[in-house]
C-alpha cells in the first residue's frame, strides 16, 4: 500500500497551515473545512465552471472554489470568486471578481457571507 504524502508545493502546504491557523483563531470551521479539501491529491480536487458559479450564488456573496475555477459560461452577479487557481482564460473572463484565498483571509477572516461552491 502507498504512503500518502500530501501537496508536496510549498505555496499550498502554507496557505493550508494558514487556514488551520485562521480556523483555531477566530474559530470558524469554513477555513478547517477548506484546508481539509486542498489537502486532497489533485485528481479529486474540484474544478468548476463559471455557469455553475453564477447558477449557485446570489449577489454580493463571495464563492469559494477550493480548487480550479474553469471558464465555461458567463457571469452576470456581482459576486466575487475566490480559488486556489484559475484557468487563464477564465481570469479574463472575470477580471477584478477573482481573488485568491489568501487574500480572501485577509479581507474576510470571519467568512462571512462566503459559499463553498464543488
Amino acid at each position: 500500500m502507498a504512503k500518502r504524502t500530501g501537496p508536496q508545493n510549498i505555496e499550498l502546504i502554507s496557505l493550508i497551515r494558514r487556514l488551520k491557523k485562521t480556523s483555531t483563531k477566530e474559530n470558524i470551521k469554513l477555513w478547517k473545512r477548506i484546508a481539509n479539501d486542498l489537502e486532497k491529491p489533485t485528481r479529486k480536487r474540484r474544478s468548476v465552471n463559471i455557469y455553475k458559479i453564477n447558477k449557485f450564488t446570489r449577489d454580493g456573496e463571495i464563492a469559494i472554489i477550493p480548487g480550479k475555477v474553469l471558464s465555461m459560461g458567463d457571469l452576470t452577479k456581482k459576486i466575487t470568486i475566490a480559488a486556489y487557481q484559475f484557468s487563464e482564460t477564465a481570469k479574463d473572463k472575470l477580471k477584478n471578481n477573482a481573488i485568491t484565498i489568501d487574500e480572501l483571509i485577509n479581507k474576510n477572516p470571519k467568512g462571512k457571507n462566503v459559499r463553498i461552491i464543488g
